[in-house]
């Protein structure tokens, strides 16, 4: 048979070596890529927008553009700048391989939800808050600034190792995390045991709607399926407030509460509070069926009661 000539062999070559670095380029340091080369794995994440975000350096919500309709600003006094309320969304570790890009993780509903909420909160109540928001790790030293956390997709949580004890001073000194937009027993499941790595000795209750969480400022009525929020694409797609399995049809209110019976935990499961939050803008019908009556006020509820017990 005869030898293919040496430029064919040099071209296959080149070809092979070129696959090759693109494969490095999209299956190296950082894991796999995106289409367009971007990295979709830690340290960089992408928002519901396109909008990459890295998790070794992100601070603020505000430093990340909004995807949805935008987010207002607000200013405090000056010289009160630090004199605030802040919203801080954590960061955490996510099995990557089982949450599809669509879906994401601790990303999800960020920036919009948190801006939004904010300045409802500055808007509806008494608080000064933080126009900028906070975004950050349990490991980062400034956790123990911020008395209320937040997690999106709980049921996605991995908290390593090292995590577990910080948490737990966290939440025995008086920090207090809210978890939300997880649906289902899987993911109620996952939360649950990450939690039982932190507070072995707790146990959840589900809080009744006569507790005065549900009561003030804004006092909400009816039974908790009655708060539930859809995200906004369920909701355009189907008109209900569920998702399909029947695991997903009953929202909870559940704590974890320390011995003198304050809330270190609150998960608010079956429901997605945080796109009645980011979503506001983007739907009249859902706006006036979700967002104002529901997400809002149990949003400002939670806090409001959190920052006073």
């Amino acid at each position: 048979m005869k030898e293919p000539p040496t430029w064919v062999l040099l071209g296959a070559a080149a070809l092979l070596l070129a696959g090759l670095c693109l494969a490095q380029e999209r299956f190296g340091r950082g894991g796999q890529r995106g289409w367009r080369g971007e990295p979709t794995e830690g340290p960089i994440v992408r928002t519901e927008g396109g909008e990459l975000v890295n998790e070794d350096t992100v601070r603020t919500a505000r430093e990340t553009a909004s995807h949805s309709t935008g987010t207002p600003n607000w200013t405090n006094t000056p010289g009160f700048e630090d004199d605030v309320f802040t919203f801080a969304r954590i960061i955490y570790k996510y099995d990557r391989r089982l949450v599809r890009r669509s879906s994401m993780a601790w990303i999800n509903d960020y920036p919009d939800s948190d801006l939004n909420l904010s300045f409802r909160l500055q808007q509806l109540t008494s608080m000064k808050v933080d126009p900028n928001g906070r975004v950050l790790k349990l490991t980062n030293a400034d956790l123990f600034d911020y008395p209320f956390i937040y997690v999106v997709k709980a049921g996605r949580m991995e908290l390593r190792d090292e995590e577990v004890p910080i948490l737990r001073k966290y939440l025995a000194g008086g920090g207090a995390l809210m978890a939300d937009d997880f649906w289902g027993d899987d993911d109620w499941s996952n939360f649950e045991n990450q939690i039982r790595r932190v507070l072995p000795r707790r146990q959840w209750v589900e809080l009744p709607m006569s507790h005065q969480i549900f009561q003030f400022p804004f006092p909400l009525k009816g039974d908790k399926n009655s708060l539930q929020v859809p995200s906004i694409h369920r909701w355009e797609s189907s008109g209900v407030s569920y998702r399909g399995d029947e695991d997903t049809h009953e929202m909870h209110v559940r704590a974890w509460l320390d011995d003198k019976q304050r809330i270190m935990v609150i998960a608010t499961h079956n429901t997605d509070s945080g796109d009645g939050w980011e979503r506001e803008g983007e739907n009249v019908e859902y706006f006036k069926n979700f967002s104002e009556p529901r997400a809002y006020p149990l949003g400002i509820n939670i806090i409001t009661y959190l920052m006073t017990h």
